[in-house]
């Protein structure tokens, strides 16, 4: 296993586990919330906080969908390409996603940055909003970084990626 390789794979157990923590809170919080609704006394800001641990967890989860292949593809037309062309194909697509999400983590980044200096928080628990901007940018960064290896092994091995 090669050391890109290495370095992807704790990032991704890593994300997956504070994603993981997340999506538990949430449960635990949507679960509290309807019972405490049945008296009339809901958890204030639930709404917010669903919103914000749902980011975390779909920017977490991105890189390891993607390293295990678990998106929906329609690989129909693709499979009756030569399988010289398929690895073109695929040295194409990887690299395009990898800028393609190099560049939304960048422009995430700057609009965390933009909600820091703005010192904008939501208006029921006056939650601030940059730390998990910069999560979800962070997120796509290990994603772009996953298309990143799979580009570098598709280019230098002759081993193809399984799709």
């Amino acid at each position: 296993m090669s050391y890109f390789e290495k370095i992807n794979l704790f990032l991704n157990r890593m994300l997956l586990f504070i994603g993981g923590v997340f999506l538990v809170s949430m449960i635990l919080l949507c679960c509290a919330n309807i019972f405490l609704r049945i008296g009339w006394m809901p958890i204030r800001g639930t709404f917010e906080l669903m919103g914000f641990f749902g980011a975390i967890v779909t920017a977490f989860a991105l890189s390891h969908t993607q390293k295990k292949r678990a998106h929906i593809s329609v690989n129909v037309l693709i499979d009756t390409f030569s399988s010289q062309t398929r690895h073109v194909l695929r040295v194409i697509n990887d690299l395009i996603c990898f800028v393609f999400f190099v560049i939304v983590a960048y422009q995430m980044a700057v609009k965390a940055g933009i909600l820091m200096q703005a010192g904008e928080v939501t208006e029921t628990l006056r939650i601030i909003y940059y730390p998990f901007t910069y999560a979800v940018a962070f997120g796509c960064l290990i994603l772009a970084f996953t298309f990143l290896t799979d580009l570098l092994k598709v280019l230098f091995t002759n081993k193809e990626v399984s799709s």
